[in-house]
């Protein structure tokens, strides 16, 4: 417990926070509530037209600006037990906007009695804040700006070199450009925590990683604040590992519908002279997703299979694969999540399969059909069967695969251990894929045997699909037998073909597989 002292204390770097154990705790102030909480209530959100007081011996920490960053920064502060001073061009037209515990005054009174100062401003307007160099000098700037993709093209220097450079006698610190207004706000949930930090200064970078320690974030050192330009393109990057698998299923998509159209659309036309160019829409639509989804869930696994071949025939898990499956492994997880939409897609489709105006109109036409025929009941045995075994083992697949899914997310994925979580992905995604196999060999059924299912010389979809996951299910099996996941065990314990040390497995082998994943 730490003493309040009676007169004003200030907030010195070094002596920022007082660490118990692994957790920093701010002097003279408690923390109330879990930091993973929302930070937005009565307390702090509802201002009055005064400018706020503030408990003098509170750690004191200013901000630059008055924009809606400034405003979150400012409520993430004053919620973590800080005393904050907020400057601003016209601080009585936007004190309202701030919690009633932050204090808004004018630049100059802003900056002067605080160690740490948030620069909250765009990079065009560092220059205005030239006029504060005398009462800036000594202190820690914090620049948490972010530039667009052209200004980042465009300058060479990042905004925080820029900030270093208008003031030399401060300390720039680049921190908090990933964190979003909203995450300041509303509190943590089970996103990102970390805070990349750099700066030329270790004592600066050690003063703002407790200030984001007691803000409930984790500092992440980045080095020197050359490392600037890198942190402030963070923010830029489009889901960066999205990329390679998005372009792979919408090539997989195009392939697949014009394979689809060609075959169910385009040769009755030119054949039969039957005009079904209304299928475009739904129909070919509804047989592309599935296609899709079952040749990136095969995907998935292919490349775990490739390198345990790989591991097999040199002997060894310390030669480096090769980079294009490095990038594979590396992809897995958004190959698998993108399958999973696909999967969902072709559910939501065929559910909505009896809703189109032209199966009503074929049912009806059926229906007259079987009574010009004289025909009062229509029941095939076989094909009531395989409808009903490739439902279920649709419906079945699709559930292991949303399991799938919601064991990526990170929130689910961190309350599971590595034994947990290599089961859901690697054990039960392999059923999913087994499942996946059997429901289009299910519907396939004996078409691939039949003469009328080859239009224009080409082969049922399902059996293009059935290529890729069929070799990876061999292989698979082929892993399962003694011999070989004897002689793989081994290796990814760090056994060498060539190697001159004797390597002998625990007596326990099914054991040393469960507990080993080097």
């Amino acid at each position: 417990m730490v003493r309040k002292s009676a007169h004003k204390a200030e907030w010195k770097p070094g002596l920022k926070l007082l660490h118990m154990g692994h957790q920093p705790v701010l002097p003279a102030t408690k923390l109330s509530g879990k930091m993973d909480k929302p930070l937005i209530s009565r307390r702090l959100v509802d201002s009055d037209s005064s400018l706020a007081e503030f408990p003098s011996e509170a750690p004191k920490v200013g901000i630059l600006g008055s924009g809606d960053f400034a405003r979150s920064l400012a409520t993430r502060l004053v919620g973590s037990g800080l005393s904050v001073v907020v400057g601003s061009r016209h601080p009585k037209r936007m004190v309202g906007l701030f919690p009633s515990a932050a204090k808004v005054t004018f630049q100059a009174e802003a900056v002067g009695s605080p160690e740490v100062i948030f620069v909250a401003v765009f990079r065009e307007h560092y220059s205005s804040l030239c006029g504060l160099s005398d009462q800036l000098a000594g202190k820690i700037l914090v620049d948490v700006s972010n530039p667009t993709e052209q200004e980042h093209l465009q300058h060479r220097e990042s905004n925080a070199e820029y900030l270093a450079s208008l003031f030399p006698t401060c300390t720039v610190v680049k921190a908090f450009n990933v964190i979003s207004a909203w995450t300041l706000q509303a509190g943590l949930r089970d996103g990102n925590r970390q805070v990349p930090i750099c700066s030329d200064q270790p004592e600066a970078k050690r003063t703002v990683s407790e200030l984001a320690h007691a803000m409930g974030f984790t500092p992440v050192d980045m080095g020197s604040l050359a490392s600037a330009r890198e942190i402030e393109a963070i923010p830029l990057r489009l889901l960066p590992g999205w990329k390679v698998p998005t372009i792979l299923a919408l090539g997989l998509f195009i392939f697949f519908y014009t394979y689809n159209f060609i075959r169910d659309v385009l040769q009755p036309y030119v054949q039969e002279n039957k005009n079904e160019f209304y299928k475009l829409p739904f129909s070919v639509v509804n047989t592309t997703p599935p296609c899709v989804a079952y040749v990136l869930l095969s995907l998935v696994y292919l490349p775990g299979v490739l390198a345990a071949t790989l591991q097999l025939w040199r002997g060894t898990k310390y030669h480096r694969f090769p980079d294009w499956l490095d990038h594979w492994l590396q992809h897995r997880k958004q190959i698998g999540l993108l399958s999973f939409f696909c999967a969902a897609l072709h559910a939501v489709y065929s559910v909505c399969l009896p809703v189109r105006i032209s199966y009503r109109y074929n049912l009806v036409n059926l229906a007259i059909k079987q009574v010009l025929t004289n025909k009062s009941h229509l029941w095939v045995e076989e094909n009531v069967w395989r409808m009903e075994i490739y439902l279920s083992l649709g419906v079945l697949a699709l559930g292991v695969l949303s399991l799938l899914a919601v064991t990526s997310l990170p929130s689910i994925a961190n309350s599971l251990n590595w034994r947990e979580f290599n089961f859901v992905q690697s054990t039960l995604g392999f059923v999913a894929l087994v499942l996946s196999t059997l429901h289009t060999l299910t519907y396939g059924w004996t078409r691939a045997f039949e003469e009328s299912s080859y239009k224009f010389y080409l082969p049922p979809t399902f059996t293009l699909t059935l290529l890729v996951p069929c070799v990876v299910i061999l292989v698979k099996g082929l892993f399962l037998l003694p011999c070989l996941s004897h002689r793989l065990s081994k290796i990814r314990r760090g056994w060498e073909k060539d190697s001159a040390v004797k390597f002998t497995l625990p007596m326990d082998h099914a054991l040393a597989q469960k507990t080993s994943h080097v």
